[in-house]
């Protein structure tokens, strides 16, 4: 019929973990989840102050989905293309990153927010709601450029430098190479480590921290993912393979902990 337009459900894929995630027309439906209220008081908050690095919340579709705006572009997927190694695009998700953080910076989350987890940090006040999943497959690009942050289910209380180490574990990667994708087994991680902080703009300070952060992280993510699934869904699915990337990635940090230090000044 001319004048109508029918938008089908594209079903989305990514992170292993959401399920029933669709792409309608220019928009995203998800299923409502416990933390869905605080994930959309920040994405408003995210909207009030102009970032323009997040989806849109449009409210509940229904059949009582949230609905998020489409954010064009790319999130890649494994097998990662060639152009996410590069360190152009290391720095400018290191930009990105610091972006959000400043944006978030003055939000004050409402007492009991029910955010999908406990808050991240090693000690003292929490700074930021953090995203606390900036994978590649979070990130999107356009032209190879890295414009935007989505899913943001396990947004929570965290610091920044919480935030930042959770992100290089992705993209140094922190990572025995036998993990990693193709387009990242042979990179210089100490390298790589210096570029995305210096990209950031992280403090010299802070630097000293990032490795005993980043093992911290580790052992709180195995017995995160561990107590995950063994509630079933996208976890359980996830479990086996990543308890044991997890111990291996914690195993190559601490091999090579002195070369990787020595590279972040």
């Amino acid at each position: 019929m001319v004048g109508v337009v029918v938008n089908f459900e594209v079903p989305l894929f990514g992170g292993g973990v959401s399920e029933g995630v669709v792409r309608v027309g220019e928009t995203v439906r998800r299923p409502l989840r416990a933390h869905s209220p605080a994930v959309h008081e920040l994405l408003r908050y995210l909207e009030s102050v102009g970032f323009d690095g997040a989806p849109r919340v449009l409210g509940v579709d229904g059949r009582g989905r949230e609905v998020l705006s489409w954010v064009p572009g790319e999130a890649p997927r494994v097998p990662l293309p060639p152009y996410v190694g590069s360190e152009e695009v290391l720095r400018g998700v290191g930009r990105l990153l610091r972006r959000y953080h400043e944006a978030v910076a003055g939000y004050e989350a409402p007492d009991g927010a029910p955010w999908d987890g406990e808050t991240s940090n090693l000690d003292g006040e929490p700074e930021v709601i953090g995203h606390c999943d900036v994978t590649p497959e979070n990130v999107v690009f356009r032209g190879g450029v890295p414009v935007a942050l989505i899913d943001f289910d396990l947004a929570r209380p965290t610091t920044r430098l919480f935030d930042v180490v959770t992100a290089l574990r992705h993209w140094g990667p922190i990572a025995d190479p036998a993990d990693r994708d193709a387009v990242l087994y042979q990179v210089d991680v100490g390298r790589r480590l210096r570029v995305f902080c210096d990209a950031y703009g992280l403090e010299r300070e802070l630097r000293r921290d990032v490795l005993p952060t980043a093992q911290v992280r580790f052992e709180r993510s195995y017995r995160v993912m561990r107590a995950r699934a063994e509630s079933g869904g996208g976890w359980a699915r996830m479990w086996p393979g990543s308890g044991q990337r997890i111990r291996r990635a914690q195993d190559w940090l601490e091999r090579n902990w002195d070369e990787l230090d020595a590279c972040l000044w």
